[in-house]
């Protein structure tokens, strides 16, 4: 099949998805050794400081400003695949320089060598994901797209725990003298699968694009979304959320390594376990956003989100360090579950309020104003690092009485803490935002709750093997609801039946009078 051809029935499009599930394995795989907790470990590992961290965090985001010029040239080329298969290779030649990075004695020049190393990939990357968001917009059918979301992200996610869990015995099982022959192994490893992603890329199917309008002009491009008001307004929840969430989020791994003094493989530990929660509820989001929306699913995923980073900074309050353990492994289980709902929506309803044909224009003008956003945060978390590390809040709740002062309520927020409570902050004003976009199929809140909880209450019904579960599902709520759901017919009939007894005596007794 070519690049201009059309792939119009279910065969060619089930051939490119297959393709394209391949590359997100692929590509996720690269992606988790290059990006993450992997890559704040190696930066670790060469002596990083957490302004360097912060800006390795901002990276990502502050390449995606590179889909700027990426979008007039898919407007002028309009070969997307040919576009994103070059770009994805290129990227994927600094893999073994990263390897050699890992290899030899590691100085001020090593840093600054994996900076540019993240650079040449976030830039060579967002020209990929320029014209892969609109291949994709034009190639999946609206109706599927929650669900290809989903299945992408489920196999993007496993592939993710794989390689963390893989990461972390192998960093665990060796000196910290020799960790980095593991880091080269993985950025080898992560070259070969990279390629396998680039092959997938160049043979899935791609839909022609619409005729061009006359000149490709980057500011009409991309005003025509920043017109669009509804759009403007998705455009500024995303930018405000993701200042929010990347204000605390790049430094979890530091904060449990240097604050909490958590070795890394537990830190590792806590991403697998967020991971699989992860994976458990990525399909009930999906169906969630096929038959309602995506905006419902964000309001029940987002709040929960915000919730967990302002709970990561309890953990600090915590003097029993396995209690602080097994609370931070419980955060990660909602924290993994709220992150598949948001991340899903978050991708979906950017495509699904994009127009068809006009998808890369409106992709990139999200893209790139929510990646400074989201960029910002970072770098200004790394540069005041050391500011708020001098600087502590102390909380004191005291009941005195004669001879005796009990401390009711102690807290002590120092350091990391208080990013993550800023950021909740912050996600609280994200939320408002989100309130102020409209689209369609969107439901109340409280329904969107109650669809959960059935969903839930069904699953425990289904997955549990302790008789006394299934039989508190079943009995007693469970029984007198499904009692009353049959009896509201029969009540129904039994209404009906009087209403039309009373119509019948009225016209008896209204007819000798006739």
């Amino acid at each position: 099949m070519t690049l201009e051809s059309d792939p119009q029935d279910e065969r060619d499009l089930d051939r490119a998805t297959a393709l394209m599930m391949v590359d997100s394995a692929a590509a996720t795989a690269v992606t988790a050794v290059t990006s993450g907790i992997v890559l704040a470990a190696f930066a670790l590992y060469l002596g990083a400081s957490n302004a360097v961290i912060g800006l390795l965090a901002a990276l990502p985001f502050l390449t995606q400003l590179i889909q700027a010029p990426a979008v007039p040239l898919v407007e002028k080329l309009r070969r997307r695949r040919l576009i994103a298969a070059t770009a994805a290779f290129c990227a994927r030649l600094t893999l073994p320089i990263m390897a050699a990075i890992a290899l030899l004695p590691h100085n001020a020049w090593s840093l600054t060598a994996l900076v540019a190393a993240q650079v040449v990939i976030g830039s060579l990357g967002a020209v990929t994901s320029c014209a892969w968001n609109s291949w994709v917009r034009d190639l999946i059918p609206e109706e599927r797209l929650g669900a290809f979301t989903a299945r992408r992200t489920v196999i993007a996610t496993g592939v993710t725990l794989s390689v963390t869990i893989l990461a972390g015995v192998a960093l665990d099982q060796v000196a910290i003298a020799d960790q980095g022959l593991v880091f080269a192994a993985f950025f080898a490893v992560a070259f070969i699968l990279g390629m396998i992603s680039v092959a997938a890329l160049a043979r899935t199917p791609e839909p022609p694009m619409p005729p061009p309008a006359a000149g490709v002009n980057l500011y009409r491009l991309l005003r025509a979304p920043l017109r669009d008001s509804n759009f403007r307004r998705l455009i500024l929840f995303l930018s405000s959320w993701q200042f929010a969430v990347n204000l605390a989020s790049p430094f979890f791994t530091v904060y449990f390594v240097t604050q909490l003094n958590y070795p890394l493989t537990f830190v590792m530990t806590l991403s697998v376990v967020s991971q699989i929660a992860n994976i458990g509820v990525l399909k009930f989001w999906g169906q969630l956003s096929d038959r309602f929306s995506n905006k419902s699913v964000l309001a029940a995923a987002a709040p929960a989100y915000i919730l967990c980073i302002a709970a990561t900074a309890l953990t600090s309050q915590i003097d029993d360090r396995q209690l602080a353990g097994a609370y931070l492994i419980a955060l990660h289980v909602v924290f993994g579950a709220a992150a598949a709902g948001v991340g899903l929506a978050t991708v979906n309803i950017a495509l699904k309020l994009a127009p068809r044909g006009g998808a890369t224009a409106y992709i990139a003008a999200n893209t790139l104003i929510t990646s400074m956003a989201a960029a910002a945060a970072p770098i200004l978390g790394g540069l005041f690092a050391d500011f708020f590390a001098a600087r502590e809040l102390e909380l004191l709740v005291r009941w005195s009485r004669p001879g005796e002062d009990l401390d009711v309520l102690h807290l002590a927020f120092n350091n990391w803490d208080f990013y993550f409570l800023l950021s909740a902050l912050l996600g609280l004003y994200a939320l408002h935002r989100l309130t102020l976009v409209r689209e369609e199929g969107e439901i109340e809140h409280k329904e969107m709750v109650q669809q959960m909880m059935t969903e839930a209450r069904r699953v425990v019904a289904n997955l549990s093997p302790v008789a006394g579960l299934k039989m508190m599902h079943a009995f007693p709520a469970g029984r007198l609801m499904e009692r009353r759901r049959r009896r509201r017919p029969e009540r129904e009939a039994e209404q009906q039946a009087l209403a039309e007894a009373a119509a019948e005596e009225a016209e008896v007794a209204v007819a000798p009078m006739a």
